[in-house]
């Protein structure tokens, strides 16, 4: 299965938290873009697994050495 890289993910999970957080007209639409976002990256259709799923990603990569890819320029990588 692919994943989404841990910065990117990480990245995601924090944009989200801090939109719904402000909750404006502003950032309403910007919400979804994420949420979909979140919801593909994660292989999920709704945002709370998605951001559940996500979460549990990132810890799992903090004990592991998939936090840190040493090429991340070299596109996206599988993580098995």
């Amino acid at each position: 299965m692919l994943m989404p890289h841990p910065a990117v993910l990480r990245a995601l999970v924090e944009e989200y938290e801090a939109l719904t957080a402000a909750d404006t007209p502003q950032t309403r639409a910007r919400v979804q873009d994420v949420a979909y976002t979140l919801c593909v990256s994660t292989g999920t259709r709704d945002v709370g697994v998605a951001l559940r799923t996500a979460k549990d990603w990132l810890a799992a990569t903090e004990t592991s050495d998939l936090a840190e890819c040493p090429h991340p320029e070299e596109g996206p990588h599988v993580y098995a």
